[in-house]
């Protein structure tokens, strides 16, 4: 199975299952993808996070039950997995701009979100720059921490601002980061913020050694200020060399980024010439 296809058999679980407890574990088990990579890769290719997309999908839903139907305002509330009527009608009214009571009384309109369909649209050749290297296992030192898929975007963040504050003493680099999802029956997933690991260096409090294990790896050059380059680069791995690769897919679950030292550039991460690169566990197919 290639990637858009399982990205499309992932929708399809969730429509199926729009009245159901979703959870993301499950949806990408049923996809046959780790919860990073799917969760990774569902955003940049549709646009969307999932919780995202499966709350405007029921809430579009559900405004069609409050205005096609006779059924208690709590019980679509209940159906679509919320568990007052007055969390269900916040929701509702950022969503749909109208209360129910007002779509159901006073005629206000609803908004439809509908169903992603994924398709692959060949847009001509592109070029993108990659290696595949098989690296024998190696440690990594740092700090790490556990997050929810859900609101990662705003908890990493905080992980990186605290070995910031702790490697200005330890003396750790940010040379890694790197994800860790090795299972699929869990929301959860390790992110590892650290350098290599040097058995004489003196380990800092609050810091962990991390076993990288051997794997096959296809590299991405980074070129340009890191927070654009990374974004633009992970963009083309799941938009155009995974859709389009008929020799290997994504395996074991761990991604990373490894980073130059800033210092090696003018504007460090920022400079127009900052290196970095993405690593992509990869097996053929």
């Amino acid at each position: 199975m290639n990637w858009i296809e399982s990205i499309s058999r992932a929708i399809e679980y969730i429509e199926n299952n729009l009245t159901n407890d979703l959870k993301i574990e499950d949806i990408a088990s049923y996809s046959y993808i780790s919860s990073f990579y799917f969760q990774k890769g569902f955003s940049i290719i549709c646009g969307y996070g999932v919780g995202e997309y499966i709350k405007n999908r029921r809430l579009s839903m559900a405004g069609k039950e409050v205005l096609n139907t006779d059924k208690k305002i709590i019980n679509i509330a209940m159906e679509y997995g919320y568990d007052s009527q007055d969390s269900f009608t916040k929701a509702f009214k950022r969503f749909h701009g109208f209360t129910p009571t007002e779509v159901r009384n006073n005629g206000a309109t609803i908004k439809d979100f509908v169903p992603l369909k994924v398709n692959l649209i060949l847009k001509g050749g592109y070029t993108m720059e990659y290696k595949i290297e098989e690296k024998e296992a190696f440690k990594v030192v740092g700090l790490k921490d556990s997050f929810k898929y859900e609101s990662a975007e705003q908890d990493v963040p905080k992980l990186w601002k605290k070995f910031f504050m702790k490697s200005a003493f330890s003396k750790i680099n940010a040379k890694y980061a790197v994800n860790i999802d090795t299972t699929l029956g869990c929301d959860l997933f390790d992110y590892v913020i650290g350098d290599d690991y040097d058995a004489v260096r003196k380990i800092p409090k609050d810091f962990e050694i991390i076993e990288i294990p051997k794997l096959t790896w296809a590299i991405f050059p980074c070129i340009g200020k890191a927070s654009e380059s990374i974004r633009e680069v992970n963009q083309k791995i799941f938009k155009e060399w995974l859709p389009n690769s008929n020799d290997y897919e994504i395996t074991a679950g761990y991604n990373i980024e490894c980073y130059s030292n800033p210092k090696d550039y003018k504007k460090g991460i920022d400079d127009e010439k900052y290196y970095c690169e993405v690593w992509i566990p990869i097996k053929k197919k």
